[in-house]
């Protein structure tokens, strides 16, 4: 009778281990999406606004969990949860690999000298964003591919023979040169990720799981930090690194908190502002970048006086010496309120024929492989500029043909009806305010930006 009766209860303990592995998997599934939504710290308005795109987001990121853990273990393994947007563990350095572990008042520091609280924590679309060249030995491997950031260049057949390894050798190259002026050619601090939290959070503390498990390496050699950074160039290149943002609190760390605030002026207390849902980067971290100073102003110098002559309370702080890399703005809609800034001549005339353009709100570089260009009067009078916006639908580089002697665009451009960026296209209208009424040739391609 016993065993009658054990047979019987087996179906049914079947079914009891069955409905309680789907009550486990309900709550994991559950606890998962709390995760996601305490990591991204959504809130209800936010989410009620833009449920397609952060669906889309949560997708995303799940995929690439699920992808980074497969890496490790096999699916048979159990249900682990990964936290989305975290960093793959093999771009996670040991400990044993030194540094100093970023300390819980840095952390508040860093967030308020990007944000201006410690509240807001980067968004999707910047823990996304990496270094990502384009294929090697294309036509486009000497160049950055951009999403909704900056893209950087690095004369032209040479430039279209790249391989990867020239590619990362260049990357490293140029982010350690950042560094190091801005830490005034002394000092630079790397910043990368460990696998461990550094510190517990404060309560009026927003974590974001990356931030407060930064660990950060000195240096006092620009080839020291250069060679350093090239042996852990994936943790600024692979997908999942979180490189832009890396590189940004490396950025920091190397001007120091300290040296920032001396740079900045009472109308910029931060470095990143928000716009439509993003933020963005303010004018004093392009300046950063470009000249290791975090100037609010495009102008050159320090403004003392206003317009009137009136002495100013609080100076505002310009671009005081040139880079190597310039600067051009233009915006349609800043121009049509009389609001288009005057770059100064600092940032107009770099030491190389390299501009980063930012043309109505987007980022594009222009480029030239003379150097002669900025040190020969004669050559500015008919001369070839490469364009390149980063975008991964523009397929080979623009080349322009800029004439400062024939000052006919407007009468060609007048009798065109429609659409303004038909008739003087924003591109053009930027490199004008470089070199004034030139007549530029975009030799067979429609014009874009």
């Amino acid at each position: 009778m016993e065993e009658d009766t054990d047979n019987s209860e087996t179906p049914k303990a079947k079914d009891v281990n069955m409905e309680l592995e789907e009550i486990l998997q309900l709550i994991a599934d559950l606890d998962r999406k709390r995760a996601l939504f305490n990591a991204r710290g959504l809130e209800l308005r936010t989410f009620a606004k833009r449920p397609p795109e952060r669906f889309k987001a949560e997708e995303n990121a799940e995929d690439a969990s699920r992808s980074a853990s497969a890496t490790k273990s096999s699916r048979g393994q159990g249900h682990q949860l990964t936290v989305p947007y975290s960093v793959p563990r093999a771009l996670a350095v040991p400990p044993s690999l030194g540094g100093d572990p970023v300390s819980p008042e840095l952390a508040v520091s860093l967030r308020k000298i990007l944000f201006g609280n410690v509240f807001h924590i980067f968004n999707y679309e910047w823990k996304k964003s990496f270094f990502k060249f384009r294929e090697p030995y294309s036509v486009l491997s000497y160049a950055l591919e951009a999403e909704r950031t900056n893209s950087d260049c690095y004369g032209m057949q040479s430039l279209e023979e790249v391989d990867e390894k020239e590619q990362e050798r260049a990357l490293a190259s140029a982010l350690a040169d950042i560094l190091w002026t801005a830490g005034d050619e002394q000092a630079a601090t790397v910043a990368l990720v460990t696998s461990e939290c550094c510190f517990t959070p404060l309560l009026d503390y927003k974590p974001d799981n990356f931030t407060e498990r930064l660990q950060l390496f000195s240096f006092a050699r620009k080839e020291d930090t250069e060679k350093f950074i090239y042996e852990h160039i994936q943790c600024f290149k692979e997908e999942g690194s979180h490189g832009v943002i890396l590189f940004l609190y490396s950025l920091i760390l190397s001007r120091t908190i300290n040296r920032l605030r001396e740079d900045l002026d009472r109308t910029t207390t931060h470095l990143l502002q928000q716009s439509l849902g993003n933020f963005i980067c303010r004018q004093a971290l392009l300046n950063l970048l470009l000249t290791g100073r975090a100037n609010p102003k495009v102008f050159n110098g320090t403004l003392l006086y206003d317009e009137n002559g009136h002495l100013l309370e609080h100076p505002l702080h310009g671009v005081l010496a040139r880079s190597d890399v310039g600067y051009l703005h233009w915006s349609r809609e800043q121009l049509e309120q009389g609001k288009l800034p005057v770059v100064g001549s600092m940032l107009k005339t770099p030491k190389l024929p390299i501009w980063v353009c930012s043309i109505n709100d987007t980022y594009s570089i222009i480029f030239s492989p003379h150097r002669s260009l900025l040190s020969d009067w004669k050559m500015e009078h008919l001369f070839h500029l490469y364009f390149y916006n980063g975008q991964s639908t523009q397929t080979s580089t623009a080349v322009l043909t800029i004439d400062t002697h024939s000052h006919h665009w407007e009468l060609e451009k007048r009798d065109v009806q429609g659409d303004p960026e038909k008739r003087f296209p924003s591109v053009e209208m930027t490199i004008r305010t470089k070199w004034e009424g030139a007549a530029i040739d975009w030799n067979g391609t429609v014009p874009f930006f």
